[in-house]
């Protein structure tokens, strides 16, 4: 009903997609968003980035919707947080997911830069990862 509006807004302000200050000198991102952002525009960001994540993933793992849910959910989490170009490079933990070797995918989790990098999340997710049967 308003796209028209819409439109026109973001013609008028721009997108920037890097925090910059507004003629006012207050942060903002996007089309004129101000920072900081609430709660819930950040929940909106994660769910549209989540949401691509999936796709991504689904277009690069053929076998991702046979893993079990454990191994499916650290994926989607590994992606979100370095992405999927980073995940693939992964190659003997996306073996032995194709495999079905969870354990050997945890052990190839904890055998990474990634895994000292994240501290407890890498630990959470290498428990979740061992659990698969």
């Amino acid at each position: 009903m308003f796209d028209k509006v819409i439109e026109e807004i973001k013609h008028d302000e721009g997108f920037v997609g890097s925090p910059y200050d507004d003629s006012l000198g207050i942060p903002t991102i996007g089309y004129g968003t101000k920072l900081p952002l609430d709660k819930y525009e950040a929940e909106l960001l994660l769910k549209k980035r989540f949401d691509d994540v999936v796709v991504e993933i689904k277009n690069n793992i053929y076998f991702f919707d046979d893993l079990e849910e454990n191994a499916r959910e650290v994926l989607l989490n590994m992606a979100y947080n370095m992405g999927v170009p980073r995940l693939m490079r992964f190659k003997k933990m996306m073996r032995a997911l194709e495999l079905r070797d969870y354990k050997e995918a945890a052990k190839e989790m904890i055998n990474s830069r990634w895994y000292e990098q994240v501290g407890n999340r890498a630990t959470k997710l290498v428990m979740k990862m061992s659990k698969c049967v």
